[in-house]
């Protein structure tokens, strides 16, 4: 029997819980796992990257995919986690760690710690797109770096921009640019682009979908990680031709860019972005999702049935349990056997 073949859509944390669900699922299922990224962070290590060494790719969300897809022997583990670490400020004159011997005095022209504030994998995937000279490449040798139980891939060939207009508190519409003062704009999104208006697709990415058993959308941040796949036009098309089956994973709570937003909302502003977007199953915490029945007429509106199923951490925050997830998806993925 093949292999039951899922493209997750996505940035950031809410990709990286997603595809951790989905190892969770591959115990029970026989998966081939795609992650498919976003590439307009701008914020952290990733904006710099982007203005000092004018970076092809943003790296930032393309590490957390890779760490989140990394095999769990200790050798992979291990390099994942040095993909994760981030420099720590090193203030002038603080005393060395145990161990480094002898601080060296710094120049007072080079005082400044150009590596404070950079995770190690966002310099490895620099490293490796500068070497090899293509993105995909890079990313499937990091991917054999740390074992990845699957495949990570970007959704554009390059960079771009996130703009949006936005209706602020007082009533003013004001463009945004930029996915991090996206995610943290104080108002309503009201219109989302991407700069440049039509990037080229990753032909790797496009292939993937057109494969594809299942489409898995979400969790994530809505505006600046899930929606702007639906805005790249080859990759856009090739969503809405695949054979694939299509599910949702609603956030258990709005974050800053949503605010104002109900959960039915969200599931409206897939239609309102890709208008010929069919999906087949949304899946949702009952807990967190407040009166089912407008995101059940909303999910309908789309094709979908809800499935209303706990899958958020014990602690009562507002987090997917990747256990909990993989083990509410397994039913629904595998209905395809």
């Amino acid at each position: 029997m093949t292999a039951i073949r899922v493209v997750a859509f996505g940035g950031g944390h809410g990709l990286s819980a997603s595809l951790r669900a989905l190892r969770h699922s591959a115990r029970d299922l026989d998966l081939e796992i795609t992650a498919i990224v976003t590439v307009g962070d701008d914020g952290g290590s990733s904006g710099r990257l982007r203005v000092e060494r004018d970076a092809l790719l943003p790296p930032g969300d393309l590490r957390q995919a890779l760490a989140a897809l990394a095999a769990d022997n200790p050798a992979h583990r291990l390099t994942a986690t040095l993909m994760q670490h981030r420099f720590a400020s090193m203030a002038p004159g603080a005393a060395p760690a145990p161990g480094r011997g002898p601080r060296v005095e710094r120049r007072a022209d080079r005082s400044k710690d150009t590596l404070a504030g950079h995770a190690v994998g966002n310099l490895v995937l620099l490293g490796l797109i500068e070497m090899l000279g293509d993105p995909v490449a890079a990313l499937d040798h990091a991917a054999a770096m740390v074992g990845a139980q699957g495949r990570v891939l970007p959704m554009a060939l390059h960079a771009v921009g996130i703009e949006a207009d936005v209706v602020a508190p007082d009533g003013a519409r004001v463009t945004v640019s930029g996915q991090h003062s996206v995610a943290v704009a104080d108002g309503r999104v009201v219109s989302l682009r991407l700069r440049p208006e039509h990037p080229p697709a990753c032909p790797e990415a496009v292939a993937a979908v057109r494969d594809a058993d299942w489409l898995i959308f979400g969790p994530g941040s809505w505006y600046t990680s899930v929606l702007p796949h639906l805005l790249v036009p080859d990759l856009a098309a090739a969503i809405v031709a695949s054979p694939a089956r299509r599910l949702v994973t609603l956030n258990l709570s709005p974050d800053r860019e949503t605010s104002g937003l109900s959960t039915a909302d969200h599931l409206a502003a897939l239609h309102w972005y890709l208008p010929n977007l069919r999906v087949d199953t949304v899946v949702a915490d009952a807990k967190w999702v407040g009166e089912p029945e407008p995101v059940r007429a909303a999910a309908a509106e789309l094709g979908a049935d809800l499935v209303l199923v706990p899958v958020a951490v014990a602690d009562g925050s507002p987090r997917h349990d990747p256990e909990s997830l993989g083990a509410a998806l397994v039913p629904v993925l595998g209905a395809t056997r």
